[in-house]
């Protein structure tokens, strides 16, 4: 999930978000599902003062194409819509 985070201590930390796999569940290390909402490939660029997200569309539909090829219809659905219902 894109986000930013400051720490007390006063660290900062950035989570740019996802670019392969924008939606999925898992077992480990507890149960837990994770969504979101955008089929969009996203990234952070930095200055000394400022953090900026982006997000960027590409073909989600052929890369959903080619995880239902490898058997992971649970990743395509993910990557064509950003959710996993």
């Amino acid at each position: 999930m894109p986000r930013i985070v400051r720490l007390s201590s006063g660290e900062t930390i950035i989570n740019p978000g996802s670019v392969g796999v924008p939606a999925y569940d898992d077992d480990e290390p507890v149960p837990h599902v994770m969504q979101s909402f955008s089929p969009h490939a996203r990234y952070v660029t930095l200055d000394a003062s400022t953090v900026s997200f982006h997000q960027v569309e590409y073909d989600w539909h052929a890369a959903a194409t080619k995880a239902r090829a490898l058997g992971r219809d649970d990743w395509a659905r993910g990557i064509a819509t950003g959710r996993m219902t």
